[in-house]
């Protein structure tokens, strides 16, 4: 059998979580009911990809043309996120996860800032994985928003135009303060990025799969990151220019051909989490 060593993994994913809405319509439920199946594959997700070792996860949790959205919706989904922020205290900061969120934060209702912020301050110095959460986020406003920036410190005299380049660019794009993503993962069906960590994706490997991300269970994940292996993984993205250096993790390996290889690897530590219910992240 074809083996793919744990050392290849990908250090940083990044998911577009689509289809929330279309899994809710299939059963004839309102699409708040999808959104919240949804925020349950977020749980499962980020605890198998600590598990498994991946350095930074980014998650398309609200995108910026998601505000135009119905009024309804968009109160659901942010209660949903003040719920999940909440919820998943404890495990974030108990199992070492440090949180970050990019996109246009002032957007967001005070409700969910109140829990937000406080979090991603409390897990600032945590490294066993970065958890990044895209919110109110556009690639094409990020990158013009860094332009911008570049353009007033050149009229103000501050920066030579000149000294201008893609390395210079990339670092006032907070999207890529966890690294480039190695690998981009798209549920739902759609063969799109969708205004989702553009720049960064220059050099990723992407993977689209029909499944509705309610539905998108380990196995997925596994499926997904394996070909990503076979296709040369963290190795082929350093060759073709994309952040170098070694993964952190490098622990047994993974079988392409039986999910239940991965998950051996994904499996949960012994201790429990705060409330003895559940496994840490």
């Amino acid at each position: 059998m074809n083996l793919v060593e744990a050392r290849n993994l990908p250090r940083h994913v990044g998911i577009i979580m689509d289809g929330n809405g279309r899994w809710a319509e299939l059963r004839g439920e309102p699409r708040e009911a999808g959104h919240k199946a949804g925020s349950a594959a977020v749980r499962r997700i980020v605890r198998v990809c600590r598990r498994l070792g991946v350095e930074a996860l980014t998650l398309y949790a609200f995108s910026e043309q998601n505000w135009a959205r119905p009024r309804n919706e968009v109160d659901a989904l942010m209660g949903l996120l003040r719920e999940y922020l909440m919820s998943e205290r404890c495990e974030i900061l108990e199992n070492d996860i440090r949180l970050v969120a990019i996109g246009d934060i002032s957007r967001l209702p005070e409700g969910v800032r109140d829990v937000l912020d406080p979090l991603r301050k409390a897990s600032a110095t945590n490294r066993q994985m970065t958890l990044a959460l895209a919110l109110s986020y556009g690639a094409r406003e990020e990158i013009a928003a860094a332009a911008r920036e570049l353009a007033m410190e050149a009229v103000a005299g501050r920066l030579d135009p000149e000294s201008i380049d893609g390395a210079l660019l990339a670092a006032r794009l907070p999207s890529l303060s966890v690294g480039e993503p190695d690998l981009i993962i798209r549920t739902g069906g759609e063969q799109r990025l969708s205004n989702f960590l553009l720049y960064g994706a220059a050099y990723a490997e992407l993977s689209f799969t029909e499944r509705l991300w309610p539905d998108f269970t380990e196995d997925d994940l596994f499926a997904a990151i394996a070909a990503y292996q076979r296709r040369g993984g963290a190795a082929a993205h350093d060759a073709e220019g994309g952040a170098g250096g070694e993964p952190a993790s490098a622990r047994g390996a993974l079988d392409a051909e039986r999910p239940w290889r991965a998950r051996e690897l994904a499996a949960p530590a012994s201790h429990a989490s705060h409330d003895g219910s559940r496994t840490g992240v």
